[in-house]
């Protein structure tokens, strides 16, 4: 991975920003295709080339030639895009930044000061066909979807919280904490997901706290940002926030409070869990990233190619069920594996694993570590064929594979068990 940044920002610097989209993108995809799990269920050699998510010029959808050139006195200007206001600033720093790589095994990195910018979409938009962009208008459903905002010393996030028509207030029920990825929103991620119908059924609250483009351009919750990875300070403080005041507006049992998320928002659950596990009786991550896998930009793309740091400390063993596709190559499956492998309490010894197939979908491999009860601890759903997105979710919401198992479905029974 190293390799491959020092070879983009090379070029970066000898042909200026001009060149700067490509050579990211080619050391993001690595050159080749990234490693592969030493599993031996995941194929290696499929690796799929990342799609440039940025919008096309205005012309390009209206005729194949280009627009007449402007006049020679007032020269057209490329509109800007994250990934060359990204560029712009990355062939400022990467001088600092190819000095630390050079030192063996990337050691130096930890003199390296990262420029104050956001991480480019990276984290979504990888794969098309199901997880595609066109989707219809949310379900009617019978409860509220109600607006709030919480603010901190951190900052400000909106919210949106599901409250089920279910619901009465007059027995405490459960809530659960959804992290949408980048580019998405509460509303996009709730109709995605469709978690909002569950807690129909199961009588939950669901709230979806919302990333603004003022703390990150493509809405990612910042993961890889070593502030936001430690309690009570940064966007985790801001999370707890939102989860705290709501159970103090409606009946909550604090022993049945859960947080998922997908991809940054599976990243930044995992933050949740390990930061508060007094808050999260347990967490769902779908194509997500471990703890303190990254703490700037450079180890951020590393971790997810795979290449993922690991602290000293990882905190206690959380209840964790997490979700992959083993053709993800936005965030590499080995993540997924470092989260179960970390999650795994040292009593749950016991491992189940079944395979299964969705009628007319995907294939999938579950692995259950389970306490001597058979209570699960830890739960790892392998979906083979998957890229990067919502298993068994809804297309009326952006990144989601409805040939896969029911992800939503399934965490809500994995929280279940907690009880």
């Amino acid at each position: 991975m190293f390799a491959h940044i020092r070879t983009a920002t090379r070029t970066l610097l000898g042909q200026g920003p001009a060149a700067a989209t490509s050579a990211i993108q080619r050391a993001l995809n690595g050159g080749a295709a990234a490693a592969d799990t030493t599993n031996a269920h995941r194929p290696a050699g499929q690796q799929q080339a990342m799609r440039d998510i940025n919008p096309p010029p205005p012309h390009a959808a209206k005729s194949a030639a280009p627009p007449p050139p402007p006049p020679p006195q007032q020269e057209a200007q490329p509109s800007p895009t994250p990934m060359t206001d990204a560029a712009e600033i990355m062939s400022r720093f990467m001088p600092d930044l190819m000095a630390n790589l050079d030192r063996v095994g990337g050691a130096g990195m930890g003199n390296f000061k990262m420029p104050n910018f956001d991480m480019p979409a990276f984290d979504l938009g990888a794969m098309g066909g199901a997880m595609g962009g066109a989707h219809g208008p949310a379900e009617a459903l019978p409860g509220k979807f109600i607006d709030g905002s919480h603010t901190t010393p951190a900052g400000t996030r909106s919210y949106k919280l599901y409250v089920p028509s279910t619901y009465s207030g007059e027995k405490a029920a459960p809530l659960l904490v959804m992290l949408h990825g980048c580019t998405q929103d509460p509303l996009d991620f709730a109709s995605g997901t469709q978690m909002n119908q569950l807690a129909e059924e199961l009588q939950c609250l669901v709230v979806y706290p919302a990333q603004s483009q003022q703390a990150n351009a493509q809405r990612c919750w910042n993961w890889f940002s070593a502030v936001d990875q430690t309690r009570d300070q940064g966007e985790p403080s801001i999370i707890a926030g939102i989860t705290r005041e709501v159970m103090a507006s409606h009946n909550v049992d604090a022993s049945e409070v859960y947080v998922a998320g997908l991809s940054a928002g599976g990243a930044m659950a995992t933050i949740m869990g390990t930061l508060y596990p007094d808050l999260y009786a347990a967490v769902g991550v779908h194509s997500g990233l471990p703890f303190a896998s990254a703490q700037d930009l450079p180890s951020a793309l590393a971790a997810m190619k795979g290449n993922f740091r690991r602290p000293q400390s990882q905190g206690k063993a959380i209840p964790i069920i997490v979700f992959h596709g083993d053709k993800d190559t936005t965030v590499h499956p080995a993540n997924g594996d470092e989260l179960i492998a970390r999650g795994k309490h040292q009593a749950a010894n016991d491992m189940v694993v079944e395979p299964g197939r969705v009628p007319d979908g995907h294939a999938y491999t579950r692995t259950v570590h389970q306490h001597p009860d058979g209570t699960p601890h830890a739960e790892q759903w392998l979906i083979h064929g998957a890229g990067h997105a919502w298993s068994g979710g809804s297309s009326r919401g952006s990144y989601t594979d409805g040939k896969g198992p029911d992800a939503s479905r399934e965490m809500m029974r994995f929280f279940q068990t907690k009880r």
